[in-house]
C-alpha cells in the first residue's frame, strides 16, 4: 500500500483531522523561510495531541529541515517528538549518514544522471526503518527547496526507484493526478502539501486530503 505523507501542517485540530482521513505521515516544516514554518513549541504541542488521541494510531511524524546543523536536528527531534527527520536543503550524503538513521534526504535531480550519482552517494546512509522512505524525490528547481508545485519527470522518478528501496514522490501533486502518478511510477509513498491546501498554506482542506488519500487508495488497488 503506498504511504501518504500530508506535509506542512501549522495546527493540532489540522493535524488531527489529516490524521483521521488516513495519513500514514505528516509533515512539520522547521524552515523558516518557508511560509508553512511551524514553532518548535507548536510543534511539541501538536505531537503531544496527536498521540494522546490517537495512540497507536498515530501517523509517523517528520520534520522538515533546511541546511540546520546536526546538532540543531537531534535537539529538535528530541524537543518535539518526531519519529524522522527529513533534509530538504544542501546537506551531503556524510550529514545524513551522521544522523544515524534518524534522517532522510530530499533530492531535486535535474536529470537521470544526476539522479543516478545522488542516489548512490545516499545509499549507505539510507534508513533502514521501514516506516521512512529512504529517499523523498523532488521536482528540480535551481532556487526553491521544494514547495515548487511542479512535477517530477517519469524517467528520473525510474531511474531514482530502480535505485532506491523506498522512494518517497512529491512535487505537483493534487487529488487530481495522484492515481495516475501512483500507477506510473509506483513509489513507495507519496508526499503532498500544497496541492490539499484550499488558500492559507499550512491550512490543509479536508475535502482535499481525503480526495487525495481515496486517489491513492484507488490505484493500489
Amino acid at each position: 500500500m503506498t504511504k501518504v505523507k500530508i506535509c506542512g501542517l501549522r495546527t493540532t485540530e489540522n493535524a488531527l483531522m489529516v490524521a483521521r482521513a488516513g495519513a500514514d505521515m505528516i509533515g512539520l516544516n522547521f524552515y523558516p523561510k518557508t511560509p508553512r514554518y511551524i514553532e518548535a513549541a507548536a510543534a511539541r504541542d501538536v505531537v503531544s495531541r496527536l498521540r494522546t488521541e490517537l495512540g497507536a494510531a498515530c501517523p509517523t511524524v517528520v520534520g522538515v529541515f533546511v541546511n540546520s546543523s546536526a546538532a540543531e536536528v537531534r535537539a529538535l527531534v528530541a524537543e518535539v517528538g518526531l519519529d524522522f527527520a527529513q533534509l530538504n536543503g544542501d546537506e551531503s550524503a556524510a550529514f545524513v549518514g551522521a544522523l544515524c538513521g534518524l534522517a532522510f534526504k530530499a533530492i531535486r535531480p535535474a536529470d537521470e544522471d544526476s539522479a543516478r550519482s545522488e542516489v548512490a552517494a545516499l545509499a549507505s546512509a539510507f534508513v533502514t526503518d521501514e516506516r521512512a522512505p529512504s529517499l523523498l524525490l523532488d521536482a528540480f528547481n535551481p532556487k526553491l527547496y521544494g514547495g515548487t508545485g511542479e512535477t517530477t519527470s517519469l524517467s528520473i522518478a525510474g531511474a531514482v526507484k530502480t535505485a532506491a528501496p523506498r522512494m518517497m514522490l512529491a512535487g505537483g501533486l493534487t487529488p487530481a493526478n495522484v492515481a495516475q502518478r501512483v500507477r506510473s511510477i509506483q513509489p513507495w509513498g507519496v508526499d503532498v502539501a500544497s496541492g490539499v491546501e484550499a488558500g492559507t498554506p499550512g491550512i490543509k482542506d479536508e475535502a482535499k486530503v481525503r480526495a487525495f488519500i481515496e486517489a491513492v487508495r484507488s490505484a493500489d488497488a
